[in-house]
């Protein structure tokens, strides 16, 4: 504990970020840095508790509370507030292998079981996280580390996310060959292609790692979909484990009536060719689907319907509304949210602060059911008819809430996106492998295998991520790709030293 008075002396301070109006004229990060001594500050607000619930990593009320890669984080706080920036890097690497990817889009679980978050503003953890390995690459501390040492071991990793790429960095570290296969035409996955560049940049960020990742030895195939360009089974055969990362990626639909109307996709649908566009051409090929002028309504809430909001205002969308069927959440825990669980609260978010400021008010209607689309006789969408509901009101053997009488209304819509989660990964691969797949309701299913041991039916092929867990974090992800390595490691050489 560098300062034992700092959580008394400090108050939580984060980066002011840039003016709304001007950063949704580009595609550029949005977050400010802070000063080497205001970054100290806020190190020395951490309190090295002695039970330091930030790091734990729990489940609580199916919800993460504090760190899943279970980062020393009172740790590396102190070490910033000696100035000890190097230390704090080597500590920081030692749980997490890429920092510069939660730093910016981790939603901070850390910080929701901070023991100064009790009573007062949580420990600022995740914005000093990322000004931590930023500083290391600035000075040229981040270089490739390539083992010293192979085991001839080959090992194939199907999909390029934040599961896929921990895993193949942790292979790779113990030694063995490693090659990712990535069915799109950039790695990285959703880190890539799912997330939008504004908040994390492809460019100096992404394919920064990538980079460092090649110079380490891992082997990266792009535009190659197992399942369909390479059979999964010859892949098992040509190699000495498989590990599946292929992630969650059918989405929810809302099958309604006017669901066949053009103009209606889902959000993956838009962000992803968004930022492929973005990345090959600047937009110059119009190769996307664009919001501009249009009157955009983005149903669904969470961070895929954030960065829908996002997207939609630097394409000078004319309109934008975001229905959330859920009630809107408190400013302040609730009794049945006590700490250390994850808080559910009001958040305005950066796509949220960013209508605000383009039109005058939160693009969030809560407690709204959306019923109907409408159209015109060309057959395009036009309208989005909703009611209100009333969550105090179970409807008997349906949903938990009751739709209200009279409270229809209908919304001009020229784009509608579809932002409500996901069912599970694509099976094709899995298929072809004979995979035990678990069933879930409403259609969900996910490749079976137990969280820590990541082994399926099929004697070498692992599964870890989101396509065995569920839509997650981006951390989460990363927990699970470090883990499914120790256990390939285990399974191929008896043991493993690998964390």
């Amino acid at each position: 504990m560098g300062k034992p008075t700092g959580f008394r002396e400090f108050g939580r301070q984060t980066p002011v970020d840039r003016d709304p109006l001007l950063r949704i004229l580009d595609w550029k990060e949005f977050h400010n840095p802070m000063s080497d001594g205001e970054l100290r500050n806020q190190g020395a607000r951490c309190m090295d508790c002695g039970v330091p619930f930030c790091h734990t990593g729990d489940l609580m009320a199916n919800m993460a509370s504090g760190c899943p890669v279970n980062n020393l984080i009172p740790e590396w706080n102190d070490l910033v507030y000696h100035g000890r920036w190097k230390d704090a890097l080597d500590r920081l690497h030692r749980t997490n292998n890429f920092p510069e990817f939660t730093g910016r889009v981790c939603p901070a679980p850390c910080e929701g079981s901070c023991c100064l978050g009790v009573n007062e503003p949580a420990v600022t953890i995740k914005n000093i996280e990322c000004a931590i390995i930023d500083y290391g690459f600035e000075q040229g501390w981040v270089v490739p580390e390539p083992p010293k040492l192979r085991t001839g071991k080959r090992i194939a990793v199907v999909g390029s996310g934040p599961a896929g790429l921990a895993c193949a960095a942790q292979l790779n570290r113990a030694g063995h060959w490693v090659t990712v296969y990535e069915r799109h035409d950039r790695i990285g996955g959703l880190l890539m292609y799912g997330i939008p560049n504004m908040k994390l940049d492809k460019t100096e960020v992404v394919e920064r790692r990538v980079r460092i990742l090649e110079q380490e030895g891992i082997t990266f195939v792009t535009s190659t979909e197992i399942g369909r360009d390479i059979d999964a089974e010859k892949l098992r055969s040509d190699f000495d484990a498989v590990v599946l990362c292929t992630g969650s990626t059918r989405p929810r639909d809302l099958t309604i009536p006017g669901r066949q109307f053009r103009g209606i996709h889902f959000a993956m649908d838009f962000l992803l060719p968004n930022t492929r566009s973005l990345l090959n051409s600047a937009h110059a090929d119009a190769d996307f689907i664009s919001a501009k002028d249009k009157h955009v309504i983005v149903i669904g809430g969470g961070d895929t319907g954030n960065d829908c909001l996002g997207t939609s205002i630097r394409h000078r969308c004319r309109s934008l509304v975001n229905f959330e069927i859920v009630e809107r959440p408190p400013l302040e825990r609730s009794p049945n949210n006590p700490w250390p669980q994850w808080p559910r609260i009001f958040r305005v978010d950066y796509g949220h602060l960013e209508a605000s400021a383009r039109f005058g008010h939160d693009p969030r209607q809560f407690s709204v059911e959306t019923v109907e689309f409408l159209g015109n006789p060309e057959g395009h969408v036009t309208a989005v008819r909703t009611c209100e509901v009333d969550w105090q009101k179970v409807t008997e053997g349906g949903p938990p809430f009751t739709p209200i009488p009279g409270t229809e209304k209908d919304y001009p819509a020229d784009l509608v996106l579809l932002a409500l989660g996901f069912l599970g990964p694509e099976h094709s691969a899995a298929q072809q492998l004979g995979i035990a797949v678990r069933e879930g309701r409403g259609g969900m299913s996910w490749f079976t295998a137990e969280h820590e041991k990541y082994t399926t039916n099929v004697s070498n092929v692992f599964v870890a991520g989101d396509c065995r867990r569920g839509q997650s974090l981006v951390v989460w992800a990363i927990n699970e790709g470090r883990g499914a390595a120790r256990e390939v490691d285990r399974f191929l050489m008896g043991s493993t030293d690998l964390p």
